[in-house]
């Protein structure tokens, strides 16, 4: 079964900005790959965000990213140890409180869902870390101790960069930190190829087209991540299993650290009655005044149950229509001559097929989520078939980013911490927080990396090894999740568009070439 996790979060604020510094940018360019996640103040009109045309959902994310702003930054940096069992990771965890030196809009809503969930507005106005969105403002992007300065780093790292759900996360730090978004996505996307080389991975396509679990906000993808990766360490499977460790932080460093408790999955003493919708979509409409269930925990163990419970009415169906053949076909044996043999083919050769998963297009009708969280997002245009249930009537809904998908719906209750954690800064056990949020878009794409190698064990060696040096996850590179539609965003350059002339400056400057 799953197994308690304590997470250290380093708090990075104005004041130890400079303190931190070298840490960050060793953790960066030592890491095998970065997740990053971003809480905004707000995303504008949703409607526009999930309009038919792309293009058009590019023009209204530039607008929302231009007017508005990032409030906090996660950084989680994943590195690969080699001296350790397969697939050991040494992760830092990094939660920036920023603030946006320049004019920008703040949604009521969106303060409302981030105070609820735990965010510091006070803090984030006395202690954010000053930064200047477009083109080369508040210092050289190359020097200094800024977030331009910070996000050039990681450029020059050439990491992988994950992601979850996205394109938005990716527009914003583009305005923010780097330059003024181009007007056309061709352009964008065609930027973004040349700026992160080792490749864009987003964690919700993955989830949604590669894993093909019942649902894919952040939370839902975590937990269900950890449980079968535990299982699989548990029973002690052939493969590869993540491990996960963290630095040890004392003296002045340990001032910085919250830790995050992340509990074991386990079943209810009682039982209860789940929120379908926050089941689906991992957001509710009635927040924390819900009446149902909106425990993560349980919901992926209700969907298990549902799984194992249809594979046995299937199995009891096919068992059924097998003596049906076998009853008709009788008369036909008794009267066959000897040396005839009839042929009947069994359904349960057939098994795998009836378990294919089909993909449904969601460009259908949408509704608008109330307005009460950030991001959009839309949690069911490719469903499992053995998930059909009604939770995913409403599979077309629109469910907005902020990550209301990834985050959860409500905060979860306190939990009395291990007596290892005692005399450490703990914070509350919600997903609420980019750094959090981050560590878990990391621990999901090292799963599914680690899923992928066990799929090509089979392969020889030299195979094997020519698909890891191509990429972490090669059927996942550079696709990069869309509300609503069946097909990704490829993150390319095509023979069709240029990079921005603002881009090829900048690329000068951090790879000191020519583009």
């Amino acid at each position: 079964m799953s197994s308690s996790m304590i997470v250290p979060v380093i708090d990075v604020q104005n004041d130890n900005f400079k303190e931190l510094w070298p840490a960050m940018v060793v953790a960066i360019k030592t890491s095998s790959f970065v997740a990053l996640d971003t809480e905004l103040s707000g995303l504008g009109n949703r409607k526009s965000l999930l309009a038919e045309s792309i293009e058009d959902r590019y023009k209204a994310i530039c607008h929302a990213a231009r007017s508005r702003s990032i409030l906090s930054l996660g950084i989680s940096c994943y590195k690969k140890l080699d001296h350790k069992v397969a697939d050991t990771y040494l992760v830092q965890v990094y939660n920036l409180t920023l603030l946006c030196s320049e004019e920008y809009i703040i949604e009521p809503q969106s303060v409302q869902f981030l105070v609820q969930h735990g965010f510091d507005f006070n803090k984030q106005y006395s202690h954010g870390i000053p930064y200047y969105k477009g083109n080369n403002k508040g210092g050289s992007d190359g020097h200094g101790v800024h977030m331009r300065a910070l996000f050039t780093e990681l450029l020059r790292a050439r990491k992988p960069l994950v992601l979850h759900n996205g394109l938005i996360d990716m527009a914003f730090l583009y305005q923010s930190f780097y330059a003024h978004l181009p007007e056309r996505l061709a352009t964008f996307t065609a930027d973004l190829s040349e700026m992160f080389p080792a490749g864009i991975y987003d964690t919700k396509y993955i989830t949604e087209f590669e894993l093909r679990f019942s649902a894919s906000y952040l939370e839902y993808a975590y937990k269900k991540c950890k449980l079968d990766n535990s299982r699989s360490v548990t029973c002690g499977a052939a493969g590869p299993q993540v491990h996960v460790e963290f630095c040890q932080y004392a003296g002045q460093m340990s001032t910085y650290v919250d830790y995050r408790d992340c509990p074991t999955v386990a079943s209810p003493e009682a039982q209860t009655d789940i929120c379908q919708r926050f089941s689906a979509f991992g957001w509710c409409p009635n927040g924390t005044q819900c009446p149902l269930s909106h425990d993560t925990d349980l919901i992926i163990l209700q969907d298990e149950r549902n799984k194992q419970d249809k594979r046995k009415k299937r199995k009891r169906q096919r068992d059924k229509k097998r003596g049906k053949d076998i009853a008709d076909c009788s008369s036909t044996i008794d009267d066959a001559p000897e040396n005839k043999k009839t042929h009947m083919e069994d359904p349960g050769d057939q098994e795998g097929a009836t378990d294919n998963v089909t993909l449904e297009d969601g460009n259908g009708q949408t509704q608008e989520n109330d307005g009460e969280s950030m991001r959009t997002e839309s949690e069911g245009n490719s469903m499992c078939e053995d998930n059909t249930d009604s939770r995913h009537s409403a599979a077309t809904a629109m469910n907005t980013k902020n990550d209301v998908e990834s985050r959860g719906g409500e905060t979860e209750k306190n939990r009395a911490l291990s007596a290892e954690t005692d005399g450490k800064k703990c914070t509350d056990t919600g997903t609420h927080r980019a750094g959090f949020d981050a560590f878990m878009t990391g621990y999901i794409f090292a799963c599914s990396c680690t899923l992928d190698k066990k799929d090509h064990d089979g392969e020889g060696v030299e195979e094997k090894e020519q698909k890891e040096a191509q990429s972490w996850l090669p059927t996942c590179l550079n696709k990069v999740y869309l509300s609503g539609k069946a097909a990704p965003l490829n993150v390319v350059k095509s023979t069709f568009s240029k990079s921005s002339k603002a881009h090829m400056q900048k690329m000068e400057m951090v790879w000191g070439v020519k583009m």
